[in-house]
Protein backbone atom coordinates (compact mmCIF):
# COMPACT_ATOMS: atom_id res chain seq x y z
CA UNK A 1 0.00 0.00 0.00
CA UNK A 2 1.28 3.45 -0.93
CA UNK A 3 0.66 6.74 0.84
CA UNK A 4 -0.52 10.04 -0.58
CA UNK A 5 -1.11 13.40 1.09
CA UNK A 6 -3.94 15.80 0.38
CA UNK A 7 -4.34 19.46 1.31
CA UNK A 8 -8.13 19.82 1.47
CA UNK A 9 -10.11 23.01 0.95
CA UNK A 10 -13.89 23.37 0.79
CA UNK A 11 -16.31 21.34 -1.28
CA UNK A 12 -16.72 17.67 -2.16
CA UNK A 13 -13.61 17.27 -4.35
CA UNK A 14 -11.38 16.28 -1.41
CA UNK A 15 -13.87 13.58 -0.40
CA UNK A 16 -14.00 12.28 -3.97
CA UNK A 17 -10.20 12.15 -4.02
CA UNK A 18 -9.95 10.29 -0.70
CA UNK A 19 -12.48 7.66 -1.74
CA UNK A 20 -10.94 7.03 -5.16
CA UNK A 21 -7.34 6.99 -3.91
CA UNK A 22 -8.29 4.44 -1.25
CA UNK A 23 -10.03 2.30 -3.89
CA UNK A 24 -6.70 2.27 -5.70
CA UNK A 25 -4.92 1.01 -2.58
CA UNK A 26 -3.48 4.26 -1.24
CA UNK A 27 -3.36 5.32 2.39
CA UNK A 28 -4.55 8.95 2.48
CA UNK A 29 -3.29 11.53 4.97
CA UNK A 30 -5.24 14.78 4.81
CA UNK A 31 -4.25 18.29 5.84
CA UNK A 32 -7.64 19.91 6.29
CA UNK A 33 -7.71 23.70 6.06
CA UNK A 34 -9.50 24.84 9.17
CA UNK A 35 -12.93 26.46 8.65
CA UNK A 36 -12.92 25.36 5.00
CA UNK A 37 -12.52 21.59 4.64
CA UNK A 38 -15.56 19.39 5.26
CA UNK A 39 -15.35 17.71 8.71
CA UNK A 40 -16.54 14.49 6.99
CA UNK A 41 -12.96 13.97 5.80
CA UNK A 42 -12.26 12.59 9.29
CA UNK A 43 -14.57 9.65 8.55
CA UNK A 44 -12.97 8.93 5.17
CA UNK A 45 -9.22 9.61 5.48
CA UNK A 46 -6.68 7.41 7.25
CA UNK A 47 -5.43 10.41 9.21
CA UNK A 48 -6.32 14.12 9.34
CA UNK A 49 -4.31 17.11 10.52
CA UNK A 50 -6.18 20.42 10.86
CA UNK A 51 -4.06 23.39 9.73
CA UNK A 52 -4.24 27.04 8.73
CA UNK A 53 -3.41 28.28 5.23
CA UNK A 54 -0.02 29.84 5.98
CA UNK A 55 1.47 27.43 8.54
CA UNK A 56 4.25 26.21 6.26
CA UNK A 57 6.44 24.79 9.04
CA UNK A 58 3.57 22.67 10.34
CA UNK A 59 2.86 21.29 6.86
CA UNK A 60 6.54 20.49 6.35
CA UNK A 61 6.87 18.80 9.75
CA UNK A 62 3.81 16.57 9.25
CA UNK A 63 4.80 15.70 5.68
CA UNK A 64 8.23 14.55 6.77
CA UNK A 65 6.91 12.80 9.88
CA UNK A 66 4.38 10.87 7.78
CA UNK A 67 6.99 10.18 5.08
CA UNK A 68 4.71 11.57 2.38
CA UNK A 69 6.31 12.07 -1.03
CA UNK A 70 3.17 12.69 -3.10
CA UNK A 71 0.83 15.58 -2.27
CA UNK A 72 -2.34 16.82 -3.97
CA UNK A 73 -4.21 20.11 -3.45
CA UNK A 74 -7.98 20.06 -3.92
CA UNK A 75 -10.98 22.11 -2.80
CA UNK A 76 -11.87 25.78 -2.73
CA UNK A 77 -9.73 28.16 -0.71
CA UNK A 78 -11.11 31.55 0.22
CA UNK A 79 -8.88 34.18 -1.33
CA UNK A 80 -9.25 36.52 1.64
CA UNK A 81 -7.67 33.83 3.83
CA UNK A 82 -4.72 33.48 1.47
CA UNK A 83 -4.00 37.17 1.91
CA UNK A 84 -4.80 37.30 5.65
CA UNK A 85 -1.26 37.18 7.00
CA UNK A 86 -2.24 36.84 10.69
CA UNK A 87 -2.23 33.04 10.46
CA UNK A 88 1.10 32.81 8.62
CA UNK A 89 4.18 31.50 10.35
CA UNK A 90 7.51 33.17 9.58
CA UNK A 91 8.34 30.70 6.78
CA UNK A 92 4.95 31.20 5.17
CA UNK A 93 5.27 34.96 5.42
CA UNK A 94 8.75 34.77 3.90
CA UNK A 95 7.38 32.72 1.00
CA UNK A 96 4.73 35.32 0.20
CA UNK A 97 7.16 38.21 0.59
CA UNK A 98 9.64 36.62 -1.84
CA UNK A 99 7.16 36.64 -4.73
CA UNK A 100 7.52 39.14 -7.56
CA UNK A 101 3.72 39.21 -7.84
CA UNK A 102 0.76 37.55 -6.12
CA UNK A 103 -0.77 35.74 -9.09
CA UNK A 104 -1.83 32.13 -8.56
CA UNK A 105 0.96 30.90 -10.81
CA UNK A 106 3.69 32.65 -8.82
CA UNK A 107 2.35 31.38 -5.50
CA UNK A 108 2.01 27.82 -6.78
CA UNK A 109 5.46 27.77 -8.36
CA UNK A 110 7.11 28.90 -5.13
CA UNK A 111 5.23 26.37 -2.99
CA UNK A 112 6.11 23.60 -5.45
CA UNK A 113 9.76 24.58 -5.29
CA UNK A 114 9.85 24.58 -1.48
CA UNK A 115 8.05 21.26 -1.19
CA UNK A 116 10.50 19.73 -3.64
CA UNK A 117 13.32 20.71 -1.25
CA UNK A 118 11.86 18.36 1.36
CA UNK A 119 11.24 15.53 -1.11
CA UNK A 120 7.55 16.14 -1.79
CA UNK A 121 6.14 16.05 -5.33
CA UNK A 122 2.91 17.95 -6.01
CA UNK A 123 0.68 15.67 -8.10
CA UNK A 124 -2.38 16.33 -10.25
CA UNK A 125 -5.72 15.55 -8.66
CA UNK A 126 -6.78 14.08 -11.99
CA UNK A 127 -4.50 11.13 -11.25
CA UNK A 128 -7.39 9.74 -9.19
CA UNK A 129 -10.34 11.74 -10.53
CA UNK A 130 -10.32 11.34 -14.31
CA UNK A 131 -13.89 9.99 -14.11
CA UNK A 132 -15.08 13.52 -13.23
CA UNK A 133 -13.93 14.99 -16.56
CA UNK A 134 -16.97 15.25 -18.89
CA UNK A 135 -16.80 14.38 -22.62
CA UNK A 136 -17.37 16.96 -25.35
CA UNK A 137 -20.90 17.61 -26.57
CA UNK A 138 -24.32 18.81 -25.42
CA UNK A 139 -25.16 17.11 -22.13
CA UNK A 140 -28.79 18.20 -21.81
CA UNK A 141 -31.62 16.74 -23.90
CA UNK A 142 -32.88 19.78 -25.79
CA UNK A 143 -30.97 21.39 -28.66
CA UNK A 144 -29.27 24.74 -28.20
CA UNK A 145 -30.77 27.43 -30.40
CA UNK A 146 -28.65 29.55 -32.73
CA UNK A 147 -28.86 32.69 -30.62
CA UNK A 148 -27.45 30.91 -27.57
CA UNK A 149 -24.76 29.22 -29.69
CA UNK A 150 -23.64 32.67 -30.85
CA UNK A 151 -23.38 33.84 -27.23
CA UNK A 152 -21.37 30.74 -26.33
CA UNK A 153 -18.93 31.27 -29.22
CA UNK A 154 -18.55 34.95 -28.36
CA UNK A 155 -18.15 34.21 -24.66
CA UNK A 156 -15.54 31.53 -25.30
CA UNK A 157 -13.26 33.99 -27.13
CA UNK A 158 -13.57 36.56 -24.34
CA UNK A 159 -13.13 33.98 -21.57
CA UNK A 160 -9.92 32.65 -23.11
CA UNK A 161 -8.51 36.20 -23.26
CA UNK A 162 -9.44 36.84 -19.63
CA UNK A 163 -7.97 33.52 -18.52
CA UNK A 164 -4.77 34.23 -20.45
CA UNK A 165 -4.38 37.46 -18.48
CA UNK A 166 -4.97 35.55 -15.20
CA UNK A 167 -8.03 37.71 -14.45
CA UNK A 168 -10.67 35.00 -14.20
CA UNK A 169 -11.96 31.94 -16.03
CA UNK A 170 -15.68 32.72 -16.21
CA UNK A 171 -17.55 35.28 -18.30
CA UNK A 172 -21.28 35.94 -18.49
CA UNK A 173 -22.74 36.94 -21.87
CA UNK A 174 -26.13 38.15 -23.05
CA UNK A 175 -26.88 39.09 -26.65
CA UNK A 176 -23.14 39.10 -27.40
CA UNK A 177 -22.50 41.67 -24.70
CA UNK A 178 -20.25 41.06 -21.68
CA UNK A 179 -22.38 41.22 -18.55
CA UNK A 180 -19.77 40.14 -15.97
CA UNK A 181 -16.23 38.78 -15.73
CA UNK A 182 -15.07 36.67 -12.81
CA UNK A 183 -12.27 38.06 -10.67
CA UNK A 184 -11.37 37.21 -7.08
CA UNK A 185 -14.97 36.84 -5.87
CA UNK A 186 -15.46 33.38 -7.40
CA UNK A 187 -17.88 31.87 -9.90
CA UNK A 188 -21.09 31.84 -7.85
CA UNK A 189 -20.78 35.50 -6.87
CA UNK A 190 -20.13 36.34 -10.53
CA UNK A 191 -23.29 34.47 -11.53
CA UNK A 192 -25.39 36.36 -8.96
CA UNK A 193 -23.90 39.70 -9.98
CA UNK A 194 -24.60 38.98 -13.65
CA UNK A 195 -28.16 37.93 -12.90
CA UNK A 196 -28.80 41.22 -11.11
CA UNK A 197 -27.36 43.18 -14.04
CA UNK A 198 -28.44 41.21 -17.11
CA UNK A 199 -31.64 39.56 -15.95
CA UNK A 200 -33.08 36.42 -17.49
CA UNK A 201 -31.36 34.64 -20.38
CA UNK A 202 -27.65 35.06 -19.63
CA UNK A 203 -25.07 32.52 -20.79
CA UNK A 204 -22.08 31.44 -18.69
CA UNK A 205 -18.83 30.28 -20.26
CA UNK A 206 -16.07 28.80 -18.09
CA UNK A 207 -12.66 27.89 -19.53
CA UNK A 208 -9.16 26.85 -18.53
CA UNK A 209 -6.09 29.04 -18.59
CA UNK A 210 -3.72 28.31 -21.49
CA UNK A 211 -1.11 27.19 -18.97
CA UNK A 212 -3.58 25.57 -16.58
CA UNK A 213 -1.62 23.65 -13.96
CA UNK A 214 -3.77 20.74 -12.85
CA UNK A 215 -1.55 20.20 -9.83
CA UNK A 216 -3.00 23.33 -8.28
CA UNK A 217 -6.14 24.50 -9.92
CA UNK A 218 -8.79 22.39 -11.63
CA UNK A 219 -11.80 24.47 -12.75
CA UNK A 220 -14.94 22.85 -11.39
CA UNK A 221 -18.70 23.12 -11.78
CA UNK A 222 -21.33 21.21 -9.86
CA UNK A 223 -24.77 21.23 -8.32
CA UNK A 224 -24.11 24.45 -6.41
CA UNK A 225 -23.12 26.16 -9.66
CA UNK A 226 -26.30 24.99 -11.34
CA UNK A 227 -28.43 26.18 -8.42
CA UNK A 228 -27.04 29.70 -8.83
CA UNK A 229 -27.60 29.58 -12.60
CA UNK A 230 -31.17 28.40 -12.05
CA UNK A 231 -31.95 31.06 -9.44
CA UNK A 232 -30.79 33.72 -11.90
CA UNK A 233 -32.67 32.19 -14.85
CA UNK A 234 -29.68 31.61 -17.12
CA UNK A 235 -30.28 29.99 -20.51
CA UNK A 236 -27.02 28.04 -20.91
CA UNK A 237 -23.71 26.95 -19.45
CA UNK A 238 -20.68 26.09 -21.57
CA UNK A 239 -17.49 24.60 -20.10
CA UNK A 240 -14.18 23.67 -21.65
CA UNK A 241 -13.37 19.99 -22.00
CA UNK A 242 -10.41 17.93 -20.78
CA UNK A 243 -9.25 20.17 -17.94
CA UNK A 244 -12.44 20.69 -15.94
CA UNK A 245 -14.37 18.65 -13.40
CA UNK A 246 -18.13 18.15 -13.34
CA UNK A 247 -19.27 17.10 -9.87
CA UNK A 248 -22.43 15.16 -8.98
CA UNK A 249 -23.24 14.86 -12.69
CA UNK A 250 -26.62 13.13 -12.40
CA UNK A 251 -28.11 15.64 -9.96
CA UNK A 252 -26.44 18.50 -11.86
CA UNK A 253 -28.13 17.50 -15.12
CA UNK A 254 -31.51 16.90 -13.46
CA UNK A 255 -31.43 20.45 -12.09
CA UNK A 256 -30.33 21.79 -15.49
CA UNK A 257 -33.25 20.06 -17.24
CA UNK A 258 -35.72 21.32 -14.62
CA UNK A 259 -34.48 24.89 -15.07
CA UNK A 260 -34.32 24.69 -18.88
CA UNK A 261 -30.58 25.44 -18.87
CA UNK A 262 -28.60 23.91 -21.74
CA UNK A 263 -25.18 22.47 -20.86
CA UNK A 264 -22.44 22.13 -23.47
CA UNK A 265 -18.87 20.85 -23.14
CA UNK A 266 -16.68 22.61 -25.72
Amino acid sequence: MGKVGLVAGAGILPLEFIREAKKQGEKVVVFGIRDMADPCIEKEADKVYWVEVGQYKKYAFFLMAERIHKLAFLGRVKRNMVYARDAYDDEGASLMKSLSDKTDGSIFDEITSRLKMIGVEVIEGTRYLSHLVPPKGVMTKSDIDGHVEEDIAFGYKIAKKMADEDIGQTVIIKDKAIVAVEAMEGTNSTIDRAGAIGGEGCVMVKVCRPDQDLKWDIPTVGVNTMEHLSENKFSALAIESEKMFLLEKDEFLIKAEEAGIAVKVL
